[in-house]
């Protein structure tokens, strides 16, 4: 019998795919690009808000019922804005990244939320962009890794693998169109049905809104990116420039020295010289300081505070500022003073722009720099010789210098001081802070303190030993406070309309010698009579300029804390009220 041969391969184009040893039929259809965006809208506005539904079902005036409704309505309305964004980008090339770029954004900021209770903001935005490596090597941990994997990673994979139907440019922008519509639609919807409870619970809890993820995350960015729209970023105008030394400087005393040192996530209630109960500034206990117990900081964050309290706005009206000026650091160069900044943070975020600066953070002195930074004593050392560098002229008119701590900065507390200042303990050694006693997280917080308290002392010691050449001054101050586990909120930089007072709250130190004391006209104990006086941020630029004797248009002796303690008019200025 003859054996015939199998009939030749018929062209694919007409009988579909060719199959692969591997396959078993044709390649499938795919999945539609709408139902797509429909599963990925579910997965972000359900699991990826768990930090939103954890809020809600916490909040005392939500009964569980109530809760269960606004959750929902919340939930309808996360996924269908979702599906509206997404589906105006569903198009061949950019749908698969869009989502994935929602899921990362997602994970990340529930991570966050959930684990430090913590909300999503421009101020917060301002903070992540301005982020270094330092601080980012302090957040990572095992449980933002399995947070990623499993709201993002996971999410991806499954989404790259699949194979999504493909349409004709015009058939897929009308099909974009009326997912688009359909959307808007069903919100509209939504809203209406369920107006009262929502409206309610934004109204009464307005920290809520800056839950909902990620929509909270590109929100704040396009408020970010906005700015050089709403003022010339680009600009910077003079300030102060009318500044002169006033009439201290024609005497034969000698030139001021202030040292300012500028506090990282100070808490005013923890330091035992506003009345802590444990003993957090034994040092500074054995100095004639003033500690002011009813200072605020201007905001929550380093990027929000530092530039606000180096400015002549004040916290009202920095933010709605018409323009970029310069700050207090250029007034005092403008008035022929000399002026330093160290620093032993993340920048200065622009206080510091145009004057002399060191950065002493990636030194390398032996017991002091371990890890990729240093311990703030770091910036003590050679400070004579960095003084000594600055232009002999205006060192003989009196010299500022700034030290901006790493202090007490999160989540690593326990980075933050050597082992001999590790005096409560045990101390939590994790920066996965939910995971740690209260109470040792609490010691590792402390001992910051300690070590703050040592620095501050120390620098006093070594203001002293610039007695025969100067009049020495020190004035402290924080930046912002910090939520250490309270109502389940950890670290700082939630909005300062509805932040914990206790990341407003600030330390507010100074220390006099008597040559500074005899020069200004100011009593040490005239000043300790007003401890409880409510004062801010606000105060600081003037404060300054006062304690310096710099006369300018800008300065405001109303809000200088320090001229109401001058027994003379030595220096020309009226005492504030």
């Amino acid at each position: 019998m003859l054996l015939r041969s199998p009939p030749p391969a018929q062209n694919s184009a007409k009988t579909g795919p060719l199959l692969s040893p591997l396959n078993t039929g044709p390649r499938p259809a795919g999945m539609r690009p709408l139902w797509v965006v429909v599963l990925a809208s579910f997965w972000i506005a359900t699991v990826c808000n768990l930090a939103l539904w954890r809020t809600l079902a916490r909040l005392p005036d939500l009964s569980g019922g109530q809760a269960v409704t606004v959750s929902i309505a919340l939930a309808l309305v996360i996924g269908l804005a979702t599906a509206g964004l997404l589906s105006v980008l569903a198009w061949r090339w950019t749908l698969k990244p869009v989502i994935m770029l929602f899921c990362v954004s997602a994970a990340f900021g529930a991570y966050f939320m959930l684990a430090y209770g913590v909300v999503i903001d421009k101020t917060m935005m301002i903070n992540t962009l301005q982020t270094d490596m330092r601080e980012t090597r302090d957040l990572l941990n095992w449980r933002l890794l399995a947070t990623v994997l499993v709201l993002a990673v996971l999410p991806c994979v499954l989404l790259w693998r699949q194979h999504i139907r493909l349409q004709s440019p015009t058939r897929q922008a009308v099909s974009n169109l009326a997912a688009l519509l359909a959307t808007c639609a069903l919100l509209v919807v939504v809203v209406m049905l369920f107006f009262q409870s929502i409206a309610s619970v934004m109204r009464n809890n307005p920290q809520v809104r800056y839950l909902i993820n990620p929509l909270n995350s590109f929100y704040a960015l396009g408020s970010v990116a906005a700015r050089p729209f709403q003022r010339d970023e680009s600009a910077l105008l003079p300030l102060g420039q009318d500044a002169k030394l006033g009439a201290s400087y024609t005497a034969e005393a000698r030139p001021p020295l202030l040292l300012l040192v500028l506090g990282e996530t100070g808490r005013s209630g923890n330091f035992a010289l506003n009345g802590y109960g444990r003993p957090t500034t034994p040092e500074l206990a054995q100095e004639n300081v003033i500690s002011q117990r009813n200072a605020w900081s201007c905001g929550t964050s380093t990027a929000a505070s530092v530039p606000c309290m180096f400015s002549h706005f004040g916290r009202a009206n920095y933010e709605s500022r018409p323009a970029n000026y310069e700050g207090l650091m250029d007034v005092l160069q403008h008035a022929g003073l000399a002026v330093l900044w160290l620093d032993n943070q993340s920048g200065c975020k622009g206080a510091c722009d145009r004057i002399p600066t060191v950065d002493t953070s990636q030194l390398k002195v032996p017991g002091l720099c371990d890890g990729g930074e240093c311990f703030d004593e770091v910036m003590l050392q050679g400070l004579d010789a960095r003084i000594a560098a600055l232009p002999a002229e205006r060192r003989a008119k009196g010299v500022v210098v700034v030290m901006h701590q790493m202090g007490s900065h999160g989540p690593a507390y326990f980075k933050r001081s050597p082992a001999a200042f590790k005096k409560f303990l045990p101390e939590c050694t994790n920066n996965s802070l939910q995971s740690c006693e209260q109470q040792g997280l609490l010691n590792a917080y402390d001992n910051s303190v300690v070590y703050t308290d040592h620095l501050l002392a120390s620098s006093i010691q070594w203001l002293k030993a610039q007695e025969p050449r100067s009049s020495p001054a020190l004035l402290y101050l924080a930046d912002h406070g910090e939520s250490l586990g309270e109502n389940n909120i950890y670290l700082h930089g939630m909005p300062y309309s509805v932040a914990p007072e206790v990341q407003k709250h600030v330390p507010w130190i100074t220390w006099l010698s008597p040559g500074f004391e005899q020069r200004n006209k100011i009593t040490t104990a005239c000043l300790k009579q007003k401890l409880d006086a409510p004062i801010s941020h606000d105060n600081y630029f003037h404060s300054v300029l006062g304690l310096m004797d710099v006369q300018t248009s800008v300065y405001l002796p109303a809000l200088d804390i320090y001229a109401g303690c001058q027994t003379g008019a030595a220096q020309g200025r009226p005492a504030a009220p």
